[in-house]
This record gives structure tokens, sequence and C-alpha cells, in this order.
């Protein structure tokens, strides 16, 4: 291949069944992710993990921490600082119990793959160090589901820094895959004095790297991803610091980004609205070009 990007074997079957009208798409999961930035000598760096080759969506890809959103975090009014229930679910497009659950999924996946909690005993603070066996012993209950995350921070009595987090895009997996998640991409900066780990069981690496030079590696097909991954670093590309990125998160468009296809003289033409290094040719019964 030219580039990393990631294509599944099965994706050519399953878009001609949707272009031809016989397959039925699933109704997206709602999910976050989180861009981990910490600031470098001259460019921020992003926390990306890869993939385990073994898992079935995606083995072998880089991404960010980031899964589905627990709907046990909807109602459960939880501490929160920052901007209002309100304005988040003004800014992510939904109600206040679905913003609420959206915000505290990207929290949690961060803390559950990177070690990492944006959250703290008061509006004005964070946690500096979520290591020791108590700790550890939250975190794996919350992999397990056994704790949601609103009843882990009453536990804790934590606030949810909501403010440390920045809405930046929003990825919808497409309508032929059989795994389908609607994804908030969020970004954030390191809390000083906290350390990133490999947490999470779906990982088998970690790495701090410089958006460019992620991209580059993609470029060059050394670096295996998805679609939204590459476009989110691409992004990230012109900030100078962390908090160039987390300022300008505000005004960064929401509308969902989801692929189309269609047949066009004899091939499935797939493509990213927006996003046009990503489109993909393939003839009937051939593979992607």
């Amino acid at each position: 291949m030219a580039n990393g990007q990631w294509f599944p074997p099965e994706w050519p079957d399953r878009i001609r069944a949707l272009a031809e009208g016989t397959l039925t798409p699933v109704v997206p999961k709602r999910a976050a992710t989180v861009m981990l930035l910490k600031d470098g000598p001259d460019t921020p760096t992003v926390h990306m993990l890869r993939r385990r080759a073994s898992m079935a969506f995606a083995g072998g890809a880089y991404a960010y921490p980031g899964g589905g959103v627990d709907p046990r975090d909807d109602e459960h009014h939880i501490r929160w600082a920052g901007p209002t229930r309100a304005w988040w679910a003004e800014r992510l497009g939904g109600d206040e119990t679905s913003a609420q659950a959206v915000v505290c999924a990207a929290v949690r996946e961060t803390y559950e793959e990177a070690g990492v909690l944006l959250a703290g005993r008061t509006p004005e603070t964070v946690i500096s160090d979520t290591t020791g066996d108590e700790w550890e012993a939250d975190r794996a209950a919350l992999v397990a589901r056994d704790l949601s995350f609103a009843e882990f921070l009453d536990r804790r009595g934590l606030v949810l820094r909501s403010d440390l987090l920045g809405a930046w895009t929003r990825w919808i997996t497409p309508e032929f895959e059989t795994r389908r998640y609607d994804t908030w991409f969020f970004v954030a900066a390191l809390p000083e004095g906290q350390r990133t780990r490999n947490a999470s069981t779906e990982a088998d690496r970690t790495v701090w790297i410089r958006p460019a030079d992620a991209a580059a590696s993609y470029d060059k097909g050394e670096l295996l991803m998805m679609p939204p991954t590459v476009a989110t670093l691409r992004q990230l590309i012109p900030y100078g610091t962390a908090a160039d990125a987390l300022a300008a998160a505000p005004t960064r468009d929401l509308t969902p980004v989801l692929a189309k296809a269609r047949l066009e003289n004899g091939e499935v033409v797939l493509s990213w609205p927006g996003h046009d290094e990503f489109t993909k040719h393939i003839p009937t019964g051939g593979a992607p070009a």
C-alpha cells in the first residue's frame, strides 16, 4: 500500500451490498476519544497507542485512547467544573444528559487506557498522582464495567474537569461497517504531575509523537491508521502548544464526517466528504486503489 491507511478485506463486498441496497446499516453507538497533548521543544506531541494485531477491529493500527459511552453516566448527576452541561449539550449537538455521558466517556477512557485523570478534589485542581493499588483497583473496575465513571467520581469525591477538554471533531463509522460508532474527538493537555502509561489491554505499544512525524510515517506506510486519526493529526500540526490547540477547539466545526459509498462506472467509490486523500476506487471484484 502507498500509505498506512487501514482497510479491512471485507469492506469491498459490504460497500457493494450497501450501494446495491442489500445491506441494512447498523445503528452507531456513542463514543469518545481523546488526543492527549504535551508540549515539546517546538511543537506539542500527542499520545498514541497501537492496537494489538489480534484485535478484530483495526488490529495493528495507531489510535488515541477512546471507547464507547456508558449509558449509566447519562442520568447520574456528578460534580462538574468548567462549561455547563447546557453549554456542552449545544456544543455536542444533544441534550444535557447525553452530553454529560460523552464527556464522561472521554475522561474515563483517558484514565482507563493512559492512566491520566482529568479530575480533581476541587473545581480548580487536578489529581497529581493516580498510581497505587487502590487507584488500580478502581481503574480495573471501570474497565470491567463493574463501576460506572459517575460512581467512581462520587466514591473518590472528585470533580470532573470538563474545562480541560476541547471538542475537536466528530466522525461516524461508515454505514457498511459491522461495528459502528458516532465518535467525538477531544483535545486535552497532560496535567502537571501525571504520567501516561500503557494501561490498555487492547494496546501493545504507546508513544508520544509529534503530529507531523506521525502523519509523515503514515504517508510512508510505516504507521497503520484509520482516516479519522490521520485527519486529526494533520489538523494538529499548525499549533505550537497544547494550549493553542485547546484555545482553538471551541470554534471547530463538529458537523459529523461520514464516509459515502457509491457505484460509478463499474467501480465502488468510497469517499469521506472534505477529506479527498482517503478516497478509494474499488473495481468490481477487485481490491481498493
